[in-house]
């Protein structure tokens, strides 16, 4: 023991380990073995294992296989881990073993030394024991597994889901206020028939909430847990009511509905149901990006573009053009989109993997997966707050463009034929006149007639123009 190092033993021998740090000798040759990424776990799987670990004391507790006091002082040290008070105790790279070995015991190594210090110990002494007590009646084969899935179902329900519906509000808000604005329609970015833009609003409006819906689909295979399953999925050194009750009191602690694997051999193996969770976050990842860039398109300009809507002047947009304001936010949405699709291979690639019993990309399935479901609830919400919310309709411009538009031609069909609909539609590209100009000179209609099948309002509806 040193002023700044303290002696810490492992069963490969002896270690020096800061003398404030709360890890003890595997954590100190993990971050030594990994010096990878500096990339290390966030809150969310940090918080998760500590409920882990809470949510073990507490069973093992009632079972009796670990003394109550000692299981006391460990939801003592573990509530300070879901907490956020030792975050800063956590260096282990994501980059490390398959197995999240190294994690797991960073969580026993830290909750163990905390507990320690409660129980009247000194840091060090482990008389609160990492594996015999902290780790009782688990493995990091069923641990980390656990832990995965509630930090992915807690991030999806509780920051996922709450940012959605952030963006989901805005958008109905100005599905209604924009529910009178007549535009034209496009399609294969040229103009079609006309739509109102609160038609369109309600378009993206129904994609979020559909997001959602899937999002929440995943619940049912994200609430199962590994844990019990230990090594290999036997459950080997653990008592046979112990998934049962820890999965309780993880319930309990998250708010959320948990409940033992229906097959721990499966749990611990294959990670298909993190697979399909993020291909959700991928979908709405998707869905995002195609809004944000519809918005982008909607706004562009503003003198050169189709400008039907004015964007929010969130910050100057350039650094040599004066008054140049750009999509900022939406931008931010699109670069989100391409971040999330990213991680959707490394997830994808990874739940594929592993050999035989056991799946050994858990580290990189969790920290990928964590990122998509912040990424998505952060932007999310900014985009509906910072851009949406702020979007104005340019009524009078859009009014203007379609009187102008080719595809009024469309809802000539019923009243003249689609032959001499074309031919009203060339005549008026080419002579650069409107769609009513050429009908009236070509003495398809009267004014009246006209007036009643080039109604665009009525264009925005079912039915056919005209036809009484």
């Amino acid at each position: 023991m040193t002023d700044e190092y303290r002696t810490e033993q492992d069963s490969l021998g002896e270690m020096q380990v800061p003398a404030d740090a709360y890890w003890g000798a595997q954590t100190q040759r993990a971050v030594e073995n990994f010096p990878i990424s500096d990339v290390t776990f966030g809150r969310r799987f940090i918080r998760a294992l500590g409920v882990v670990k809470k949510a073990a004391a507490q069973a093992n507790r009632d079972l009796g296989t670990v003394p109550e006091d000692k299981a006391d002082c460990i939801v003592e040290a573990a509530d300070e881990v879901i907490a956020g008070e030792h975050d800063d105790q956590f260096p282990v790279d994501v980059f490390q073993t398959g197995s999240g070995t190294s994690s797991n015991m960073n969580a026993n190594e830290v909750i163990s030394n905390r507990a320690t210090e409660l129980y009247g110990g000194d840091i060090g002494t482990r008389e609160i024991h990492p594996n015999d007590h902290v780790n009782f009646g688990q493995s990091s084969n069923d641990v980390i597994p656990t832990a995965m899935h509630v930090a992915a179902l807690e991030a999806v329900e509780k920051d996922v889901i709450p940012g959605l519906k952030t963006l989901r509000d805005e958008l109905d808000a100005k599905e209604d206020e924009f529910e009178n604005v007549v535009k034209t329609g496009r399609t294969h970015l040229q103009d079609a028939t006309p739509v109102t833009l609160g038609q369109e609003f309600s378009g993206y409006r129904t994609q979020v909430e559909k997001g959602i819906s899937r999002v929440q689909d995943v619940h049912g295979r994200l609430s199962e847990l590994a844990l019990g399953g230990t090594a290999v999925g036997t459950g080997l050194n653990t008592h046979p009511e112990f998934p049962a009750k820890a999965a309780e009191y993880i319930s309990e602690e998250t708010d959320l509905s948990f409940r033992e694997a229906d097959n721990h051999f499966e749990a611990q193996a294959a990670h298909d149901a993190m697979s399909e969770a993020h291909g959700a976050l991928r979908t709405v990842a998707g869905s995002l990006n195609k809004i944000a860039n519809d918005l982008r398109l909607l706004a562009s300009g503003p003198r050169n573009g189709l400008g039907e809507i004015d964007q929010p002047e969130n910050q100057p947009g350039s650094s040599i053009m004066p008054g140049k304001i750009n999509p900022v936010v939406a931008e931010a949405v699109n670069q989100v989109h391409k971040q999330v699709v990213g991680n959707d291979a490394a997830v994808s690639a990874g739940a594929a993997e592993g050999q035989i019993d056991l799946n050994l990309y858990k580290p990189v399935l969790a920290s990928n997966f964590l990122q998509s479901a912040q990424l998505i609830a952060n932007s999310s919400a900014v985009f509906g707050e910072k851009f949406v919310a702020k979007l104005e309709a340019d009524a009078d411009h859009c009014a203007e463009r379609v009187e102008q538009s080719m595809a009024l031609a469309t809802a000539l069909n019923p009243a003249i034929g689609y032959d001499k609909a074309s031919k009203v539609a060339k005549k008026a590209l080419a002579e650069e006149k409107t769609i009513r100009e050429v009908v009236l000179e070509e003495g398809y209609l009267d004014e009246d007639e006209v007036d009643d099948v080039l109604d665009p309002e009525k264009m925005t509806k079912r039915g056919i123009l005209g036809d009484e």
